[in-house]
């Protein structure tokens, strides 16, 4: 199979051209207009980040996206499906609440909002893969209603997959609520008694009543755990541990093969930007400070290749000072090298897993070729 292209950019700006106008170069050049958008429906998948949470993605260039689709005759929506966790997307009107607050509202955007799996969660369609994992998917309806799919990603660190980029915006933000559980469902986290304190933010944050706190220790009930991962996140000791490396390795074939359920059968689009690369997903309600520098913009027609794309250029960049990277790097061997940024990030996880399931399913190729405009 031929190297995939995927097309580069860097935030460099002059006074004849400002980002916005770059980034739809980049669209152009990537092969945007090979699309027919005319009078079809498109969906934009993108973040609308959690509130208080300040690393998602600006609404301008999401803007860009639906300007473009416009231009192009299409009917462009931005989307996003509810999440698990206890938090201001769990529902859709909450969902809207914070995607308004954030700044995508149609007069930010040009474009309606549209939660794509419906008030509580449960507006879903059953799309057939016949994986080797999963013979169906949960998707959000108004995702498999549009024509044509465009996933707009923020690229960033994640707690549970290494790090979020296309697949975990297409398969992991497009499953239902039942989707998600369907995705988490293998990975259940367990409590390091020694490390636990007792203070409840686990117990908090769980939206299925999971964790408990007994004699001042918290304990899970895996009967009850979906897996989602929010409680490690939480955790001020890292007192809770995944259950095991094979449950990441699960996690990551789902999301493989829901990515592919989104993707099949219709015109997709793919744009990264690796900007804020914060270590956690923007489903926290807070981010911590990048791990590494701004590195810039990238499109594609294959999501796979755009990854490993991103997870490439990232490795290439310096550490920043004080960020939680930099810590986990004070506490290696100085001469050790090789290493990857976002595994040191959260060692616990890794992301190579969904790239070779990926490919293994036909979604998409591990080779690319870097087009620099």
């Amino acid at each position: 199979m031929p190297a995939s292209p995927v097309y580069f950019t860097t935030f460099k700006a002059t006074y004849r051209e400002n980002l916005l106008q770059k980034l739809h170069r980049l669209m152009k050049q990537a092969g945007f207009e090979r699309i027919d958008f005319t009078g079809k429906y498109a969906a934009i998948k993108i973040h609308f980040g959690e509130y208080g949470n300040l690393a998602f993605l600006r609404p301008n260039y999401a803007k860009v996206v639906a300007d473009y689709v416009k231009e192009l005759g299409g009917k462009p929506f931005l989307t996003d499906c509810n999440t698990l966790y206890v938090g201001s997307r769990k529902n859709a009107l909450d969902h809207l609440d914070t995607a308004y607050a954030n700044g995508f509202s149609p007069l930010q955007t040009g474009c309606h909002v549209i939660i794509a799996d419906g008030l509580k969660g449960t507006a879903e369609t059953l799309v057939p893969i016949n994986g080797e994992v999963l013979k169906e998917a949960r998707i959000g309806q108004a995702i498999m209603d549009a024509d044509i799919l465009i996933s707009l990603t923020h690229f960033k660190g994640h707690e549970l997959t290494g790090f979020g980029g296309a697949l975990k915006n297409i398969g992991m933000g497009s499953g239902s609520r039942a989707g998600k559980m369907a995705q988490h469902a293998e990975g259940k986290p367990q409590v390091v008694t020694e490390k636990c304190i007792g203070c409840g933010a686990c117990v908090r944050i769980c939206a299925h009543d999971g964790p408990s706190i007994t004699n001042g220790k918290a304990f899970i009930d895996h009967a009850k755990c979906v897996g989602c991962g929010r409680c490690l996140a939480v955790c001020p000791t890292d007192a809770i541990e995944p259950g095991s490396g094979a449950s990441v390795l699960m996690l990551n074939r789902k999301m493989a093969e829901y990515s592919l359920a989104v993707c099949q059968g219709r015109p997709c689009f793919h744009v990264s930007l690796i900007m804020d690369v914060s270590p956690n997903c923007d489903c926290h309600s807070e981010n911590d400070i990048p791990i590494i520098p701004n590195v810039g913009m990238l499109a594609s027609f294959d999501p796979v290749a755009l990854d490993v794309a991103c997870a490439d250029l990232c490795n290439a960049m310096p550490v920043l000072p004080g960020s939680v990277l930099s810590d986990a790097l004070r506490q290696e061997d100085p001469a050790h090298a090789g290493y990857d940024h976002f595994q040191m990030t959260h060692p616990d996880t890794e992301w190579k897993s969904c790239i070779e399931h990926a490919v293994k399913i036909g979604l998409g190729n591990s080779e690319y070729e870097l087009i620099r405009i």
